[in-house]
């Protein structure tokens, strides 16, 4: 047998088992009865793309929502938040005993607690930061005053100047006794170097890697990131937004200024964020921490339930993931758009919506409602951005305002909705957020709060382009092309 024979029935036999798994897939996809557009999308790549489209639907294709891989998290995270949702909903029945700046919401607050099990909880303090050297130093100081434990948690941690002093501090607080946890997600941090994180392990830290991704060792939940940014100090402070550990948060790097939401609270609002933190642990190495109790030494949780008559603050924590039933923070955002009656200010660096979301903000601006969307001029990733941008002609359209950041890059994951309730934390207004990340976000029922975040949104403004129809009608072929081409790839981002 001549080599030039066998390659050709190796090439036959790869080439017929091609075939056979592509129309497995296919007959797979159909069967999910999923989002025709994203079906549609992944047919068309895997037959376009012999080979390569196998392996890149085995990669980032599947959703895994609920499967197998993700179930063991599932086991505390159920039975806690449902008992507390549960006894939630039982006892504010109607919401009378709310203050009526909170029961107007009521409708939301129940679809949380039951989609999410994501328990309403009184605020007694809270900051916003608008930048992230204001939010890395405030982060810096609280951790400094530490004397029980810090969780930290980031999707990006650098080995940089700001990686390297948060971590001589945490090595600090360590060797003065202080429980430090650290989790970072592999795939953020990919640049960094291991020995980086090694070394603080050997400091005392306990540092978990979240799904670690190796070059040589693919696996099939690369799809699925821990985004989530949550810093919890001694139980009592929590930090929640789209603050990672990296220099160019602190200084703007090439941006010259990061513009970034970050809020710091205290009161029973950090239990929430603590449970996410030690969920994620838990995950990660499929064991409790003994002694779990002392964690929310600072909250009565058999009372956290109960109303609070001097409390103007309220939020709740919502998490979000393949580990979840719902995609909770996507339908938050739904409602929170369709209920709104004078006035909507979203902040999202990335912005490629499911056809629901999309949906729901034509509506309201066609509807009336003064719909404003800022995102960055220059974008952090080349693919996403031209995705971006090929919507703004169908928003114009609709009577939205859309505002393109110049002045460095806008970071800031947030809406505010009729100067009534807003959102901040960790979730792009975009699929790969809504659909395959672990997400959080922090709804926030204050007209304090929300009316802030409104009057720095008006401020932004200043250091924004407004876009124009006739004008975005007029750029350039080459950018239509590759926003046209990018879109094509969207419901795969």
């Amino acid at each position: 047998m001549t080599w030039t024979f066998f390659w050709k029935i190796c090439s036959f036999a790869l080439y017929f088992a091609n075939i056979i798994l592509v129309i497995y897939v296919v007959w797979r996809l159909v069967m999910k009865k999923s989002d025709p557009t994203k079906t549609l999308t992944w047919i068309v790549v895997l037959i376009l793309l012999p080979y390569i489209g196998l392996i890149l639907y085995l990669l980032v294709g599947q959703n895994y929502r609920k499967d197998a891989i993700f179930k063991n998290k599932r086991i505390v995270d159920v039975e806690v938040r449902k008992k507390l949702a549960l006894n939630q909903l039982q006892h504010y029945k109607e919401f009378e005993y709310l203050p009526p700046s909170v029961s107007q919401h009521k409708k939301l607050i129940r679809q949380n607690l039951l989609g999410n099990y994501s328990i309403l909880t009184v605020i007694d303090s809270i900051d916003f930061y608008f930048s992230g050297k204001e939010a890395l130093d405030a982060m810096i100081a609280d951790m400094e005053s530490a004397t029980r434990h810090i969780h930290l948690q980031s999707f990006i941690y650098m080995d940089d100047d700001i990686g390297t002093r948060i971590r001589d501090l945490l090595v600090k607080k360590a060797s003065e006794g202080v429980e430090v946890r650290l989790i970072y997600d592999s795939f953020g941090s990919f640049k960094a170097k291991r020995r980086f994180f090694k070394d603080m392990n050997r400091a005392g830290i306990e540092v978990l890697e979240f799904s670690p991704v190796r070059l040589f060792k693919p696996t099939h939940k690369i799809n699925y990131r821990n985004h989530r940014k949550i810093l919890v100090v001694d139980g009592s402070v929590g930090y929640v937004g789209g603050i990672n550990i990296a220099d160019r948060y602190y200084d703007g790097g090439i941006y010259g200024e990061w513009r970034d939401t970050q809020v710091r609270v205290e009161g029973e609002a950090v239990f929430p964020m603590q449970s996410s933190f030690l969920l994620d642990r838990y995950f990660i190495i499929n064991r409790h921490l003994t002694r779990r109790r002392k964690y929310y030494a600072d909250i009565d949780i058999n009372n956290i339930y109960r109303h609070k008559a001097d409390a103007d603050i309220y939020s709740q924590f919502l998490t979000s993931g393949p580990d979840s039933d719902w995609s909770s923070i996507k339908e938050c955002y739904f409602s929170m758009i369709t209920g709104a009656s004078r006035r909507i200010c979203i902040n999202t660096p990335y912005f490629t919506p499911s056809e629901a979301l999309m949906k729901a903000i034509r509506t309201a601006s066609l509807g009336g409602v003064e719909v404003n969307l800022m995102m960055p001029a220059h974008s952090d990733s080349v693919l996403i951005h031209y995705c971006s941008m090929s919507y703004i002609k169908e928003l114009l359209r609709a009577g939205v305002n859309v505002y393109l950041f110049q002045s460095g890059f806008i970071h800031s994951k947030s809406i505010s909705v009729d100067g009534e309730i807003c959102m901040v934390g960790s979730a792009n207004m975009d699929n790969r957020s809504m659909l395959h990340d672990f997400e959080v976000m922090s709804v926030i029922y204050s007209s304090q709060c929300a009316t802030l975040l409104e009057e720095q949104f008006d401020e932004d403004i200043l250091r924004c382009e407004k876009i124009s129809l006739p004008k975005w009608e007029k750029r350039g072929y080459k950018e239509k092309l590759f926003e046209g081409l990018s879109r094509l790839v969207s419901p795969m981002l």
